[in-house]
């Protein structure tokens, strides 16, 4: 014979969130369209349910315990997860599915979202939702289906896929080195190098690459995301060093330029990662074989745009 399951109610649960979120009873009897005392009964079974006090009344209100504090953390997490999944059932009918993906801030910004509307055109019936995350997580502790980060490959309880090299390059706003068009290594030091709060040796490590270590190369204003670094170079601030997918738009526009045409391999690259109990989720397998196919795309492109930029140009003739 089957036990019955230890869940309590979902009227005690929302009772219970609404009041933690508010520290007030009164608040999240508003909100619920309750009275207060309906509130109190609920939370009143919910205790005598788990055997544990969540809350504790003083001159302001209500106070969560200790455990209730942990046990507040959890519902909510699974009650926005039942809510997105409710959402998703209604809007979709049954039909497709959603992904919730986790990706460093610049790369969705810059690479992923400009190419989400071929996604979109292909798989009208797959919602992807992006979340901002600079470091690797527990897939256990989030609701996320997946990940694109910047690492080495190596993230436990999960199966990841190299999406692509990480390559670093310097770039300026034109008028920082006006008239001048390009650098030599020492000239660029001479400017101010933004740093990468994330990345505290990159500069040393392109600086290297190239056989040449100025002795300042760690000094200079920091940021923590490329994307800042990138703004901050544009408006003249100084030298950035970001991955060569962030600059296309931006070379082509001429709003940055690169001074010295080094590209440095970086210590990391992009991947995929997706948990291990959802390596096998079909919708998952749609998203990740789209993504390898645009990078690889990416990939062959941006060679052929690195060599064409290392050729030297033809010299015109003066008339």
């Amino acid at each position: 014979m089957t036990s019955r399951r230890k869940i309590p109610s979902t009227a005690a649960l929302s009772a219970f969130e609404a009041a933690a979120r508010h520290a007030s009873f009164t608040e999240a009897a508003e909100e619920l369209s309750l009275t207060q005392s309906a509130i109190c009964r609920q939370i009143a079974g919910l205790e005598q349910f788990l055997g544990v006090s969540l809350f504790r009344r003083s001159r302001r209100g209500v106070l969560l315990t200790e455990a209730g504090v942990t046990y507040h953390r959890q519902v909510s997490r699974h009650l926005e997860q039942i809510e997105l999944d409710t959402l998703n059932l209604m809007t979709r009918g049954g039909r497709g599915g959603r992904l919730e993906l986790a990706v460093v801030p610049t790369f969705g910004t810059r690479w992923l979202l400009p190419r989400l509307a071929g996604f979109a055109q292909l798989h009208p019936d797959i919602t992807l939702n992006l979340s901002s995350r600079t470091r690797p997580f527990l897939f256990d502790d989030t609701t996320m289906d997946a990940a694109i980060y910047a690492g080495d490959g190596h993230w436990p309880g999960a199966v990841t896929t190299h999406l692509m090299a990480e390559t670093l390059v310097p770039v300026c706003s034109p008028a920082l080195i006006a008239p001048r068009k390009k650098l030599t290594p020492q000239q660029l030091a001479e400017l101010p190098l933004l740093q990468q709060s994330t990345r505290p040796y990159a500069w040393r490590q392109w600086f290297e690459s190239i056989g040449f270590v100025p002795g300042n190369e760690l000094a200079g204003p920091r940021y923590e995301l490329f994307f800042m670094s990138l703004e901050a170079a544009a408006v003249g601030l100084g030298v950035a060093l970001v991955p060569e997918y962030d600059i296309g738009d931006d070379l082509t526009s001429g709003r940055l330029v690169i001074p010295v045409q080094h590209f440095c391999p970086s210590d990391r690259a992009y991947y995929l990662s997706i948990p291990e109990r959802k390596a096998d989720n079909p919708v998952l397998e749609v998203f990740k074989a789209w993504l390898i196919e645009e990078m690889a795309t990416y990939n062959a492109t941006a060679e052929q745009e690195r060599l064409l930029r290392a050729k030297p140009r033809p010299r015109t003739r003066a008339a």
